[in-house]
């Protein structure tokens, strides 16, 4: 549905009146353009989703915003003239929940930084397609929603380490695990599952926000390594469990350590309990490195 909306139009349509949709199945969105032919193909990919979509003709207040209820807005700022960094900064600041994607045309770093650093989510250069813009609307709204949940999120516990989504950190015991944004943001969704297997084209699809491309292994080089850190922080357990061919799983297992006595006569002399943690990760590093050759 999309509803065109001007200056003087504050009460809303019966488009805006109830609540937004579930996440994945519709979204509520504005788009403030004055690009017919953007805003027609733009619209038709809306509708076939099933997001409920106005056009906003010209800029609106900010409570008139606020009442529209938005998933997100989409807008260009060339239509909002010398008015639009203020009026993007008010927006910002009485909606820090709204997902804003800055779709306009050619514009220089420093017009992309303040916008980003007034509150912008994304920033798109037009001329470009509506299936990108849709896509980096569902990014927006996704890591929106995704961060509120993180402040009543409970620690996940796992073997040694405790993951806190609230401080954006994985612990064992008093010490942080050395983790980059994108590794926790790894860690968090692998141990989320619940031990469920995940594909490596929903990892991806699910923290870089865009299909996987064929070949990509950039996956595999996060999984190592977390792994990696994972190890040397909690040597006793193992947590990221390779599914070949298909993705990773993140269970905490107990390393078990064999009695002295147990060891088979064939075994090596020198042998003890370290080393099976070292020919375990052996074999799976090599199982890998041969896998992606």
């Amino acid at each position: 549905m999309t509803v065109s909306v001007s200056v003087g139009d504050q009460g809303g349509t019966s488009a805006a009146a109830d609540g937004p949709g579930p996440a994945s199945a519709s979204l509520r969105i504005a788009v403030l353009d004055r690009d017919s032919g953007f805003i027609q193909v733009l619209s038709k990919r809306l509708d076939r989703l099933g997001w409920e979509h106005r056009v906003l003709a010209s800029p609106v207040p900010t409570d008139a915003v606020v009442s529209m209820r938005l998933s997100a807005l989409v807008v260009d700022l060339a239509v909002l003239g010398p008015q639009a960094w203020g009026w993007l900064e008010r927006l910002c600041e009485a909606l820090p929940e709204l997902g804003i994607v800055v779709c306009t045309g050619p514009s220089t770093v420093a017009q992309r930084v303040r916008g980003l650093r007034l509150g912008a989510d994304d920033w798109v250069t037009k001329p470009c397609h509506p299936e990108e813009v849709i896509a980096r609307v569902q990014s927006v709204v996704r890591r929106r929603r995704r961060s509120a949940s993180r402040t009543e999120a409970e620690p996940i516990l796992a073997g040694e380490v405790e993951i806190r989504s609230d401080r954006f950190q994985a612990f064992v015991g008093e010490q942080s695990i050395d983790l980059t944004r994108r590794e926790f943001e790894l860690i968090e969704l692998l141990a989320s599952a619940e031990g469920r297997v995940l594909e490596r084209e929903e990892i991806y699809s699910r923290l870089w926000g865009y299909t996987m491309v064929r070949g990509d292994r950039s996956v595999d080089v996060f999984v190592r390594k977390l792994r990696q850190k994972l190890e040397k922080a909690s040597p006793s357990w193992r947590y990221i469990h390779t599914h070949f061919g298909i993705g990773y799983r993140f269970a905490a297992e107990s390393l078990e350590v064999i009695d002295p006595g147990d060891v088979p006569s064939s075994l090596p002399a020198g042998w003890d309990a370290g080393d099976q943690s070292k020919l375990a990760g052996s074999h799976e590093d090599s199982d890998l490195t041969a896998r992606t050759i």
